[in-house]
């Protein structure tokens, strides 16, 4: 079995092992999807599992800006990871996610996140839940009787203004210190914007799209970074209401438009769960936000079976963080417990999972500079 990168002679074969891997692909999603991966073939993102000539497994990196406690960094989302039925029970996923991370650290990318269809495999690789993308059901007629503080200059956005949805949301998740949100590259956002079904306003200071899903409202994404904006675009959503019921929409678990309904009971909330590994250690932790009071300074020892065990002094004030090699005592945990405890897990659920065992001296200072709620408004 030879692993490889994909070209585009191969693109039929992946959607065929897509197919069968997670049902059938309209036409037109298959075309939307061959314009967004094409230009990734080249830059080694695309790998394929090929027994001879005949394709039998595929993972995609897609390129993702991911924040954590505001300062955003380049992360490997991992996405369309399929083999093919006969393939399946050979250890192939494994084979083949061991060289996407290797290929993921050579691309620069420190973290790596992905949705899982099954645990199992991926936290054998050193992956763990981390968050959710938190899905709610909201009354559109609520939305739309949000009362607006100010006059909002709203826009209809395509293609050309990429740039600028991926400049609001950089200042928006660093002004709101968040934790887990993502963007796609300008590319992409270009290919995402071209939907004619979506509906899509921009704002100088966020930006909303959504579509019909049956009789919702389904929001794609909807982000604000002042109570002006983020009052007017859920108004605008909800002007649906003469038509749809429901709005059906992404949030963070704690969504300022959740304080702005005036009836709130009961909610219907679905999380789609995610997960995440940390790749490269020091360069994770020097990307990584802290909070700017949080001191810290204790020495971790890590056992990773694919990337390599080591031991770490890692180190946080300022708002900043390092990690460089040391010896010494210190707690020891699995790769998977660091990379929960860097999602904000705290110490206490690790060591109770097994997942942290040894010296406890600075599980507060390290649940304090990891503090996190962690989530993602989009699905990949």
């Amino acid at each position: 079995m030879e692993i490889r990168d994909l070209t585009e002679a191969d693109l039929d074969d992946v959607i065929d092992a897509r197919r069968r891997a997670f049902g059938p692909i309209p036409a037109h999603e298959r075309e939307q999807w061959r314009r967004a991966v094409l230009p990734t073939l080249a830059e080694g993102r695309y790998l394929g599992a090929f027994d001879g000539d005949r394709l039998a497994a595929a993972a995609r990196l897609r390129r993702f800006t991911q924040w954590w406690h505001g300062r955003p960094q380049p992360m490997a989302g991992v996405a369309g990871v399929a083999v093919n039925p006969e393939y399946r029970g050979r250890g192939l996923g494994t084979r083949l996610m061991t060289t996407v991370m290797e290929r993921a650290a050579q691309l620069g990318d420190a973290v790596s996140a992905l949705y899982p269809a099954t645990t199992a495999i991926y936290r054998g690789l050193g992956y763990e839940h981390a968050g959710a993308q938190h899905m709610v059901r909201l009354p559109a007629e609520q939305l739309r009787r949000i009362p607006q503080t100010g006059q909002v200059k709203l826009r209809r956005m395509g293609p050309a203004d990429a740039a600028e949805v991926v400049s609001v949301l950089h200042r928006v998740h660093a002004a709101n210190r968040s934790s887990g949100p993502v963007s796609w590259d300008e590319r992409t956002w270009a290919v995402w914007l071209d939907n004619e079904d979506a509906f899509l306003y921009l704002a100088d200071d966020g930006y909303a799209g959504y579509r019909w899903k049956g009789e919702d409202i389904r929001v794609d994404n909807l982000v604000a970074g002042s109570g002006e904006t983020l009052r007017a675009l859920w108004s605008l959503v909800g002007t649906a209401s003469s038509v749809a019921r429901d709005v059906v929409a992404p949030v963070a678990p704690d969504d300022p438009v959740l304080w702005l309904l005036r009836e709130r009971t009961k909610e219907q909330v679905t999380q789609v769960r995610w997960m995440f590994r940390v790749i490269d250690v020091p360069a994770a932790v020097e990307r990584r936000g802290f909070p700017a009071h949080v001191s810290c300074d204790a020495v971790l020892s890590v056992d990773d079976p694919v990337r390599g065990d080591g031991t770490w002094r890692l180190e946080v004030s300022g708002g900043s963080g390092a990690a460089t090699p040391a010896d010494g005592p210190g707690p020891r945990l699995r790769v998977n417990g660091l990379s929960a405890l860097y999602a904000g897990v705290p110490t206490a659920t690790l060591r109770l999972s097994g997942l942290m065992t040894g010296d406890d001296r600075h599980d507060e200072a390290l649940d304090a500079a990891f503090a996190a709620k962690p989530y993602m408004l989009d699905y990949f």
